[in-house]
Formats: C-alpha cells, sequence, structure tokens
C-alpha cells in the first residue's frame, strides 16, 4: 500500500510509474493494489479508469457499460459527499492483471499518457478543485445515468462515458479548459440520448 504521506498523483505518467512499480514487486496486481498506488488527492483516476474500459472494445459486450456506470455513479456519489476515501465493492477491489500484462499495457498507453501531459496542465483551476469538483460529479452522476437506456443503441454509450473520462482527466490534471470541453461533449451525450428516443 501506498503510505499516506506519500502526494497523490499529478499526472498520468506518475500513474503509469506507480503501476509499473507494483508490476516489479507483484506477479498480480489487484483493483485494490492500484487504487492504494494512485492515492485519493485526486478523483480523477477513479473515473477515467472504468471510462476507458467501457471506451475499449471490451465496452461493446452487452451489460458492462451500465456495470462501468454504476462503479463511476459509486464514486461519483463519494466525490459529491467529500469523502477522503473511496469505497469500492471487494469484488471489484479483488479483480486485477497479471504483472507481465500490466506491464504491457502501460507501455502501450504512455506514449499517448505523455502527449497528454505536455497538452493539459493547469488552466482555470478554480474550474477543478472546490466546488467544482462538486459540479463534476453531479456531472458524472447525470452522464451515468445515460448509459443503461444509451446502451440499447450500439457504442452510444461511448459518449457519455467518454465525457466521464475527460472530466476525470481534467481533475487529475487540473485543466479547467478540459472541464470546458468535457461539458461540451456532455451535453452532446444529452443531445444523443434525446434524439435517438424522440
Amino acid at each position: 500500500m501506498t503510505p499516506s504521506h506519500v502526494p497523490g498523483p499529478e499526472s498520468l505518467g506518475d500513474i503509469l510509474d506507480r503501476f509499473e512499480e507494483l508490476a516489479e514487486q507483484e506477479s498480480r496486481v489487484a483493483v485494490a493494489d492500484m487504487v492504494d498506488a494512485v492515492g485519493t488527492r485526486s478523483y480523477g483516476p477513479f473515473l477515467i479508469v472504468p471510462a476507458l474500459i467501457e471506451l475499449s472494445p471490451i465496452g461493446g459486450v452487452p451489460g458492462v457499460p451500465t456495470a462501468l456506470a454504476a462503479l463511476v455513479a459509486l464514486f461519483a456519489v463519494q466525490m459529491l459527499l467529500g469523502r477522503r476515501r473511496l469505497w469500492m465493492p471487494g469484488w471489484v477491489a479483488r479483480r486485477g492483471l497479471a504483472a507481465p500484462r500490466l506491464t504491457r499495457l502501460v507501455a502501450a498507453v504512455r506514449p499517448m499518457a505523455e502527449r497528454v501531459d505536455r497538452w493539459f496542465h493547469g488552466r482555470l483551476r478554480a474550474l477543478t478543485s472546490g466546488v467544482g469538483v462538486r459540479v463534476a460529479a453531479l456531472a458524472c452522476i447525470a452522464l451515468a445515468m445515460l448509459v443503461p437506456p444509451l446502451e440499447l443503441f450500439p457504442f452510444a454509450s461511448s459518449a457519455p462515458m467518454g465525457a466521464i473520462a475527460l472530466i476525470g482527466l481534467a481533475l487529475l490534471v487540473r485543466d479547467g479548459a478540459l472541464m470546458v470541453l468535457a461539458s461540451l461533449l456532455a451535453g452532446g451525450a444529452v443531445w444523443l440520448l434525446v434524439s435517438l428516443v424522440f
């Protein structure tokens, strides 16, 4: 576990470094280990990971988007309440990846993470702290609620989950401009639902 005095991650690169260290120390890395490595100063990673899983080919499996949206909502409610340490179900915490697979995943994601860290950082910080975090939590809850009906249409649920991923990234790198972009995508997800249903 990561000691409480270790600062939280400031970038995607920081998260990948910590995951790589875990893979070097353990033969299998559980979700709980990854959570401890990331720490809880930033809620961003807890929104990014489920959203990215939904945006991967795994998100095409029926029921998976709704399950991941429920996980996002669980984290977002705790964000809204201002919890310093996020709780997750035991069956989620015990899931994990073999160390070699995690290492390959980190290597594959790192080039993109380095570009993201260069492009987005520190603009309009007021939108990613204090009240901004609670507004982001409310937005994530609303977006997660859009996923079940959108799952009826192939890959439509990727719109709200993409917005959630951007909100998580904005919180992680403290970039309010990215939060504005996420808000626009969230509006697009609402429009998509309305247009498909009505």
